[in-house]
């Protein structure tokens, strides 16, 4: 069940806000991790349901749903982050996003809430030169003692090896 929980509003002067994204952020987990993804990208959020296998396709993409007659590809984002083999259960959510005008669903461990984060609750991804690929994440947002890994969902899905959307040329 999704609580909304107002923690601030963010300034300007934020590099993150100032970078065009927004401050209000869906939550999931992924094993002991909480991500964010903005929230003006949720369409929806469906328990885990059964899911049409594509042959060939890579682990990380589970298949295909019908829903409400358009093919929505559902990507299981523990797979894809190489967390560990994913368990299915109660808690176990497909977030539906509409991401560049495509519609596609990630398979989290669980949702937690919706929160909106202050300028200075966010922080710039930090370096880790070539041993980690930060390319994905938009940084780091904190809120008491939660860390929250912020996510850049557009990057993610059109990167080389998901193609589920276009990059647009800047």
């Amino acid at each position: 069940m999704l609580q909304h929980q107002t923690v601030g509003v963010a300034t300007e002067s934020s590099t993150l806000v100032a970078s065009g994204m927004t401050n209000e952020f869906l939550t999931f987990r992924l094993g002991r991790e909480e991500y964010g993804i903005e929230i003006l990208k949720v369409q929806e959020i469906r328990g885990y349901d059964s899911i049409t296998r594509i042959a060939n396709a890579p682990e990380f993409i589970k298949g295909v749903v019908n829903l409400r007659g358009i093919i929505v590809p559902i990507i299981d984002m523990r797979i894809k982050f190489r967390l560990g083999t994913a368990n299915y259960d109660q808690f176990t959510v497909v977030i539906i996003l509409n991401v560049a005008g495509r519609v596609m669903g990630i398979v989290v461990d669980g949702v937690s809430d919706v929160l909106t984060l202050k300028a200075e609750q966010m922080c710039p991804t930090p370096g880790f030169g070539s041993v980690i690929d930060t390319e994905y994440i938009r940084g780091l947002g904190t809120i008491n003692e939660r860390m929250l890994i912020l996510i850049d969902i557009e990057k993610l899905m059109g990167s080389s090896d998901m193609g589920l959307i276009n990059q647009s040329i800047n």
